[in-house]
C-alpha cells in the first residue's frame, strides 16, 4: 500500500486529492494538512510519498520541502502548482523534490503518477516543463544539455528517454527486456556522465536535449 500525505493551504484541494487517491485499491492518504502541520504529519504517520504544495500563506513549502528531505527516512515528494510557470519550482528540483505537477492534472492520471513516484520515478508536468528546464539548467550554468547528452551510449539515451517518461527501473526494464540490476547500472552511469545527482534533474537535461521530442516524433510515426 503506498500512503501518501497531501500538504496544501487550500481544503478543497486537499478534499479533492484525498477522494481520488482513496479510490485507488493501491492507495491510502494518510493525511491531508497545510504547510504547518505536514512534518509532524509525516513524522507519525511515516508517508512514502508527499505531495507537497509549492506556495502557501502559512508557511514556505520550500522550507517544510527542506524539513522533510531532513527526516530519518524521508518520503519522495513532488511538488504542486496552480501557474503553468513557477520561479519556485526549479529550486525545489535543487532541493530535492521528485518532481512536480499541476493541481489541474487530470483526476485520472492522479494514482498513476503517485504510483510512479513510489516506484523512483519522476513527474513532469508537460504544461511547466519547458520553463523549469530554462530557469533549473540555465541558472545551474550547465554545458548545453545537447553536449550532455553526446557522451551517453545509445542504451543509455534509451534509459535516459524512458526515464525522463517518468518510468520506474522495472518499467524500463521490461520496456528494453533488461534486467532491473542492468537498468540501474545505466541509471547510476548516465548520472555521472550528466554531472548530475538526481533522476529529476537527468530528466530536465533529457527534456532540454530535444530527446523526449525525439522520441515522441518516432512513436507517432
Amino acid at each position: 500500500m503506498i500512503r501518501v500525505l497531501v500538504v496544501d493551504d487550500e481544503a478543497l484541494v486537499r478534499t479533492g486529492f484525498t477522494h481520488i487517491l482513496n479510490a485507488a485499491d493501491d492507495i491510502e492518504v494518510v493525511g491531508a494538512v497545510p504547510g504547518a502541520q505536514a512534518v509532524p504529519r509525516a513524522r507519525e504517520a511515516r508517508p512514502g510519498v508527499v505531495l507537497l504544495d509549492i506556495r502557501m500563506p502559512d508557511v514556505d513549502g520550500l522550507r517544510v520541502l527542506a524539513d522533510l528531505r531532513r527526516l530519518p527516512d524521508p518520503p519522495v515528494v513532488a511538488m504542486l502548482t496552480t501557474f503553468d510557470t513557477d520561479e519556485y519550482v526549479a529550486t525545489a528540483l535543487r532541493s530535492g523534490a521528485a518532481g512536480y505537477l499541476l493541481k489541474d492534472t487530470d483526476p485520472e492520471q492522479l494514482p498513476y503518477l503517485v504510483r510512479a513516484l513510489a516506484e523512483g520515478g519522476t513527474v513532469l508536468s508537460s504544461k511547466v516543463t519547458r520553463a523549469v528546464v530554462d530557469g533549473y539548467l540555465d541558472q545551474d550554468g550547465r554545458e548545453p544539455a545537447v553536449r550532455l547528452t553526446a557522451r551517453l551510449t545509445e542504451r543509455e539515451r534509451a534509459v535516459l528517454v524512458l526515464m525522463a517518461e517518468g518510468l520506474a527501473n522495472t518499467d524500463i526494464g521490461e520496456r528494453l527486456h533488461l534486467s532491473t540490476g542492468t537498468v540501474k547500472g545505466h541509471v547510476s552511469a548516465l548520472l555521472g556522465k550528466l554531472r548530475v545527482s538526481s533522476r529529476v534533474q537527468a530528466a530536465l537535461i533529457a527534456e532540454r536535449a530535444g530527446l523526449l521530442d525525439a522520441s515522441r516524433a518516432g512513436d507517432e510515426r
